[in-house]
């Protein structure tokens, strides 16, 4: 048999080598440098290059914005395609039917997918957590007016019960609305008998506020901002008050997508992931990034709204301003970005607290298997973000009641006021 034409051609021999040199690389730089070429060449090749994923106009979709903006995505074999859609119940629906791939969503709406309590059931799948911090809870200058400048003088003013007081959040198991709840209750007040609480989109709020369709709102900035620039609410609250450094947005996605497409989607958390810690890298970096989002084909606002609070400059609408080391973080050294199954598990302690959920799920089991830990752990190691010692963390909220997932049906149970 002749074995003269079966060995490699030179050419063929030194691409194996870099190949093969280039994954026993240790520096980071080096070894980000050299991961495109492993994707695009070996069997964890994207299945789907062309990736669309979805958006709110919200200051935290910045990491998927620049992932794409600055192609970050194109190292990884994939292109980022970003949707900007018009509401959060526009997100799940094409979720659910396909016409997305992914999306920067609200934790609590996966799931609420998940169980069947936010719309069609379906199993889902988180892939990352975008961002921590940075929303907000604003209230009106009407109620300024009658007194009202925190949560204590909210509560006095409800309790006289001259009117019904009414409050937006965004999507009925989301973020907002579970800070909203939490913090409502903290001050005293039951956010489902004492007060009326409606949904409405994100850059919908400032609109709606100015037309006296609700007294306060809970968002993602820079909707709190905006509507103290416009001089129509003030800052009652941040969310990061509620809970420092709490899990807030994830690029989302359906169960069957992540099977159907294991390398895409592992593609996409190397992406963001790349963007985060090039936002969170410098001042300028994050003040570029403003400007970038601040078009009007992301968030359509003007950039000084976006920097001021995205650089921790903040400001509350009467006369207080201050620098907040705790405003919204997009990578923190990789503590941001873990998909923490006690993070998934607080979302529905608090959809059982309110009456969402009739029984207590498996919590435990259902973050699992929503929160996709393990592709996270491979594309974070190839990009030596350093990972958590436990998939567990514990955190102390503005009550004082500390979470750490160990009890969950327990510390649903335990709240005072609830629904």
């Amino acid at each position: 048999m002749n074995h003269e034409n079966t060995a490699p051609a030179p050419a063929e021999t030194t691409r194996r080598d870099f190949l093969r040199k280039g994954l026993t690389l240790t520096a980071g730089a080096a070894l980000m440098s050299t991961i495109p070429h492993v994707w695009a060449a070996g069997s964890d090749k994207p299945e789907k290059e062309e990736v669309r994923i979805g958006f709110i106009p919200l200051t935290d979709c910045a990491s998927v914005v620049m992932a794409s903006v600055m192609g970050f995505d194109k190292k990884y074999g994939i292109k980022i395609v970003p949707t900007k859609e018009a509401s959060w119940a526009g997100v799940r629906d094409k979720l659910v039917n396909g016409e997305l791939d992914a999306a920067h969503v609200l934790y609590g709406l996966i799931y609420g997918v998940q169980l069947g309590i936010g719309g069609p059931k379906k199993d889902m799948a988180s892939l990352m957590t975008i961002n921590n911090n940075g929303q907000g809870i604003t209230l009106s200058n009407q109620l300024k007016d009658k007194g009202v400048t925190d949560g204590a003088s909210l509560a006095k003013l409800v309790a006289k019960k001259e009117r019904e007081y009414t409050f937006a959040q965004t999507f009925p198991t989301g973020t907002h609305a579970m800070w909203l709840y939490y913090w409502l209750a903290a001050q005293g007040i039951n956010p489902f008998k004492d007060v009326k609480t409606i949904v409405v989109p994100p850059p919908q709020m400032v609109a709606n506020m100015r037309v006296g369709n609700m007294d306060g709102f809970c968002v993602g900035e820079p909707w709190n901002q905006r509507a103290i620039i416009d001089k129509i609410g003030f800052s009652a609250a941040t969310s990061q008050d509620i809970w420092v450094d709490h899990p807030e947005k994830v690029v989302g996605t359906t169960a069957e997508w992540v099977a159907k497409h294991p390398n895409t989607a592992r593609a996409v958390i190397m992406a963001v992931l790349e963007a985060s810690m090039w936002i969170d890298a410098s001042a300028a970096n994050r003040s570029k990034t403003a400007e970038t989002i601040a078009a009007k084909a992301y968030v359509n606002t003007d950039v000084e709204v976006i920097r001021s609070r995205m650089i921790g400059q903040y400001e509350n609408g009467l006369g207080k301003s201050w620098s907040d080391k705790n405003h919204m973080k997009f990578y923190n050294d990789g503590a941001v970005n873990f998909p923490y199954l006690s993070d998934g598990m607080w979302f529905m302690t608090q959809h059982k607290r309110w009456g969402l959920l009739k029984d207590h799920p498996d919590y435990l089991a259902v973050a699992k298997k929503v929160n996709q830990t393990a592709l996270y752990k491979e594309a974070a190691s190839q990009l030596k973000v350093p990972l958590p010692k436990s998939d567990m963390r514990e955190s102390k909220l503005i009550d004082g009641v500390v979470w750490n997932g160990k009890d969950p049906a327990k510390y649903a149970d335990g709240f005072k006021i609830k629904g």
